[in-house]
């Protein structure tokens, strides 16, 4: 729990310093995740925070709104339903019975794979510790025949297998590590 916690809090603050930084005029850009423009892509980032202090509670999938500018707000909320013990334990329902614990995973999942999306979009640059990045190379692995099949994941782009670990998640969830707007 404490080091995904950690490593969670690390990628939330990273991508809501990135969501803060973005100026009115590049809402409209392209993203690596080609179905969102950089709003569409902050829009979401704000619902799956909300998904995930929803789902970290025992509840459901929340409505889908628009975007509204408050993804440090919502992240904090999400964050601090994992700050407590129990949410780790069990299953969730409401996410077809996985575990809570794979549930943080895909939180960091997204936070990390989105954070990197807006960065290139807007070009700027996103870090997540090497920890972080070995942990969701490997769950990702283990995860992405569901992912694609669930719409999470694109099909994998191939990447040498000595490229960096950044590199190979991005290729398994189906992002070009040299996408370019």
């Amino acid at each position: 729990m404490d080091e995904v916690l950690t490593m969670m809090r690390e990628a939330a603050g990273r991508t809501a310093d990135l969501v803060e930084s973005v100026s009115g005029d590049e809402l409209s850009r392209p993203t690596p995740c080609s179905e969102y423009d950089v709003k569409g892509l902050i829009n979401h980032l704000e619902w799956a925070m909300t998904l995930f202090e929803s789902v970290g509670e025992g509840g459901g999938f929340p409505p889908q709104k628009e975007y509204t500018g408050d993804f440090r707000a919502r992240a904090e909320r999400m964050l601090a339903v994992w700050e407590r013990p129990e949410t780790w334990e069990g299953t969730c329902e409401a996410m077809g019975g996985l575990p809570k614990t794979t549930l943080a995973r895909m939180a960091l999942t997204d936070l990390v794979a989105h954070g990197w999306d807006l960065a290139k979009a807007t070009g700027r640059d996103f870090q997540a510790s090497q920890a972080a990045v070995e942990l969701l190379v490997e769950f990702v692995a283990q995860q992405a025949p569901v992912g694609r099949k669930m719409g999470a994941f694109g099909p994998e782009v191939k990447v040498a297998d000595d490229a960096p670990a950044f590199d190979r998640f991005l290729g398994l969830i189906g992002r070009d590590p040299a996408w370019k707007p």
